[in-house]
């Protein structure tokens, strides 16, 4: 088990979501970086969906009672177990009564603590992630509170030391630069619009969080007296409201909208997306969809090849 000392800013049990339930108005939900969470539980011998613990900003202290094999990912957190330092991307053991310790991020939003196993919660419509704004799914639909008990999914696996590969991490690490496709309505906005899109500099807003990055800097104008039926929108979509300030869709998304869409992430800068902080500066770049689907196979070429990890 895992015993919450302190639960961290906004600590979630996710995996990798709920797919094909929008029609029905329930958003995915999951990992807001997928990889950082996949490769986690690679690390400790899980199924890549298998549940873990997502933090956020600020990390939580868990102590491991009758011990586990763990692993953290995504951001680095200053984490250390029992006052011995724990690296990133790689698995550790913890002995029974030991604690692990994180504090505030050193690089992107989110850090991921996978442990052998999974996390042992009820499922919701086929996944354990944690819809908060519903109530739905994770430890009884909210973020972690102290005193909270997590089990563990029992196993008979034992403890095998491995690590990601250094350049692995490097072509998953942060960007600034997010790629883009065109979105469904990228022909209501001018060609001066569309270049201001592409060239301009945004910033993270405060306000943001998982269920969409509001972008604050130059306001993208849209042409004039064009209103829109609400539609289904996707994950990564770029909505550009009437005050012109780009919003980006994320995992715990609305499932339907009515503004404008110019462009949409590709699938394979998701979970970098799931990286930026408050603050954070990023630009747009746009790629055919033809690139984006090439991007996306050689991200996923190299994961399930046997050259990502070392024992």
């Amino acid at each position: 088990m895992i015993k919450v000392l302190v639960p961290g800013l906004f600590t979630t049990v996710q995996d990798l979501g709920r797919e094909g339930f929008g029609p029905l108005g329930v958003s995915p939900s999951g990992a807001a970086d997928p990889i950082s969470l996949r490769l986690g539980n690679r690390l400790v011998g899980n199924t890549e969906d298998a549940p873990a613990l997502e933090m956020t900003l600020l990390g939580g202290t868990f102590c491991f009672p009758e011990g586990a094999v763990a692993a953290l990912t995504g951001s680095e957190f200053d984490a250390d177990l029992d006052d011995h330092p724990v690296d990133l991307w790689t698995s550790i053991e913890a002995q029974p009564g030991q604690t692990l310790r994180l504090g505030v991020t050193r690089s992107g939003a989110r850090c991921y603590l996978c442990v052998q196993g999974g996390i042992d919660v009820k499922h919701f419509l086929g996944s354990a992630s944690t819809h908060v704004l519903s109530g739905l799914g994770g430890l009884n639909g909210r973020p972690l509170r102290q005193g909270d008990v997590l089990k563990i999914v029992p196993t008979r696996a034992s403890f095998r030391n491995r690590t990601i590969v250094p350049r692995v991490i490097e072509s998953l690490s942060h960007r600034t630069v997010l790629r883009v496709t065109t979105g469904p309505q990228n022909n209501w906005f001018p060609d001066s619009s569309q270049r201001l899109f592409y060239t301009s500099a945004y910033r993270v807003a405060e306000e943001s969080d998982r269920m969409g990055l509001r972008l604050e800097g130059r306001a993208i104008p849209s042409r004039s007296g064009r209103e829109m039926i609400t539609e289904g929108v996707s994950l990564g979509a770029v909505q550009i409201p009437p005050g012109g300030q780009p919003i980006i869709l994320f995992v715990d998304q609305q499932t339907t909208g009515g503004y404008p869409k110019i462009a949409n992430v590709i699938s394979a800068d998701i979970h970098r997306v799931g990286q930026l902080r408050p603050r954070d500066e990023l630009r747009f770049e746009r790629v055919e969809l033809e690139t984006a689907r090439s991007l996306l196979r050689e991200q996923e070429e190299l994961l399930a090849s046997k050259r990502f990890m070392q024992e």
